[in-house]
């Protein structure tokens, strides 16, 4: 009877010890999804930003129209790309699709900076430099919401790979995030929106 009881208990707390792994691992997956949804509130904010600076580049740059269509181009790009990675967060081809509209996007969106620096009246617009200014704000906000999803990318990750986690990792089906990286050094570099 004894032997059964402590059998009963040892059974007991394998169960719970278990459940423990199980649930942290779903918690940590869900603070990564979290924190995509982090920077796709980010990105949205910044892809709302973009047709109003191009209409408001639009009436000086009446030249650039290939430009400013490359830029709409790029922007509905990412847009659906990010809707696609938000819809499953650490998924390898939805982080890799996402990763290149968004370089696509940086880079039209610096070709026109760099027109736009050619035209004077435009840099002197108010409307240009208040959205400007939230585009600065809004990539520093992208950035620090990049970071955060993959520490807690990392954190999953980790979690999904040590012992003994591995073992309820593998057998419930947790797989490995992507992280959110920049593929190119180039593309480091933050979109520069200075008409100085």
């Amino acid at each position: 009877m004894l032997v059964a009881l402590a059998f009963l208990v040892v059974i007991l707390v394998l169960i719970a010890w278990v459940v423990g792994l199980y649930n942290n691992l779903v918690k940590l997956r869900n603070r990564f999804k979290n924190a995509f949804a982090q920077i796709d509130v980010q990105l949205k904010r910044r892809y709302d930003l973009i047709p109003n600076l191009v209409e408001t580049v639009k009436g000086y740059m009446k030249h650039e129209r290939e430009t400013l269509e490359a830029v709409i181009a790029a922007r509905n790009q990412a847009s659906s790309a990010a809707e696609s990675a938000a819809a499953s967060p650490g998924d390898a081809g939805a982080m890799s699709a996402l990763i290149g509209a968004e370089s696509a996007l940086s880079g039209t969106l610096g070709r026109l900076f760099a027109l736009a620096e050619a035209y004077p009246d435009l840099k002197a617009n108010q409307n240009m430099a208040q959205l400007m200014e939230e585009l600065t704000s809004t990539e520093n906000k992208v950035g620090f919401a990049r970071q955060a999803y993959n520490d807690s990318v990392t954190a999953y990750n980790t979690a999904c790979e040590t012992f003994p986690s591995v073992l309820i990792a593998n057998s419930m089906g947790f797989k490995e995030a992507t992280l959110f990286e920049i593929e190119e050094a180039a593309e480091r570099d933050a979109v520069k929106v200075s008409f100085t």
